[in-house]
């Protein structure tokens, strides 16, 4: 009799986990990627530099990402002739940051049930968040050109500085699931632009009335990364993975 009653309660509960299979997935998750940036600041010419981050997620749900990420980068820009910088202004920033975002996909608020196209697009999102950029300039602070003033004029500014920072992110997130049909990995590409307040990012804080001097400082990133999920499993309210497609 203990033999038919083990029998039911495997077969219950193997019937309970293939009704959620689909639906659960993992509440935690590490990754890292690289990124293609640029500043935006009052150097005209800017440089393209390579980054890298490490995150660390908490995922609300499996549509709602939420990150601690810490970057590593390079801004760079202007140069020591008339054709790099009227003024031979140039900047080298060895920067860190760490951000804290969330980004929300399209999958929280689409029904995307037996649809092939919105099962397609589901990955797409949005998000912001704030953060701290901490920089580490390497500055040319007098003229070079002697024809555009005085070689004794010293560009003022801090090589070291900390800036707030707010991220405007947009994206896709492509979900890997395993043999439990959870997502386990992902690779997110992505575009992020970040507003820094401040006049860190290139060590330069000129008067306005000397110098153009009015723009807010920024830098955008092309982004790609690679994300590991695990800790505890988590059901959703719907099919993560709908198996129509």
């Amino acid at each position: 009799m203990k033999k038919y009653i083990l029998f039911f309660v495997i077969v219950i509960a193997a019937i309970g986990v293939k009704a959620q299979a689909g639906y659960n997935y993992y509440e935690f998750g590490v990754g890292g990627g690289a990124s293609y940036e640029r500043g935006y600041t009052n150097i005209p010419r800017q440089d393209n530099n390579i980054g890298f981050n490490l995150n660390l997620t908490y995922n609300y749900n499996p549509y709602l990402p939420i990150e601690l990420e810490i970057q590593k980068g390079q801004l760079s820009g202007g140069g020591l002739t008339v054709a790099l910088d009227r003024y031979g202004r140039k900047f080298t920033n060895n920067f860190l940051a760490l951000y804290l975002h969330a980004d929300i996909q399209l999958g929280s608020f689409i029904d995307y049930e037996h649809d092939w196209f919105l099962n397609a697009v589901k990955g797409f999102y949005v998000g912001s968040g704030v953060g701290f950029v901490r920089n580490n300039n390497t500055v040319q602070r007098t003229n070079v050109i002697l024809a555009n003033g005085p070689t004794t004029y010293i560009f003022p500014g801090s090589d070291q500085s900390t800036n707030i920072s707010v991220p405007l992110r947009v994206g896709y997130e492509f979900k890997i699931f395993d043999s439990y049909q959870q997502p386990a990995w992902a690779i997110d590409i992505g575009y992020v632009h970040n507003i820094v307040f401040g006049e860190g990012l290139d060590g330069y804080d000129d008067p306005s009335s000397k110098f153009k001097n009015n723009a807010t400082n920024q830098y955008r990133q092309f982004t790609i990364g690679f994300k590991y999920f695990f800790g505890n499993t988590v059901s959703y309210t719907k099919l993560v993975r709908d198996y129509g497609f």
